[in-house]
């Protein structure tokens, strides 16, 4: 039986894993480009057995920290897009 800690790797080399697979899905359908789609899955299967075999590394601090790092960063990176398409409302000029 596993214990929780190791649940909690899976979990989390999982959702890194999908977290590659559905970027790589989401620029694939923004470009809409054939070659662009097919290394898009490329990647994100890359990722996804990637994750799979560092997923005892996300318990090492350093490792944290850069995630945390990378999580500020695609953070702001939404916050960008967000803003750059931002729907007006009614009244706003």
């Amino acid at each position: 039986m596993s214990s929780g800690k190791d649940s909690e790797e899976k979990s989390t080399a999982e959702s890194f894993g999908e977290m590659f697979k559905a970027f790589g899905h989401a620029v694939s359908e923004i470009f809409d480009d054939p070659d662009l789609k097919e290394k898009a899955k490329e990647f994100g299967r890359s990722a996804a057995e990637s994750a799979k075999t560092m997923g005892s590394r996300f318990k090492d601090e350093d490792v944290k920290e850069k995630f945390r790092e990378v999580g500020n960063a695609a953070h702001d990176f939404g916050n960008s897009v967000k803003d750059t398409f931002k729907v007006k409302k009614e009244g706003d000029s």
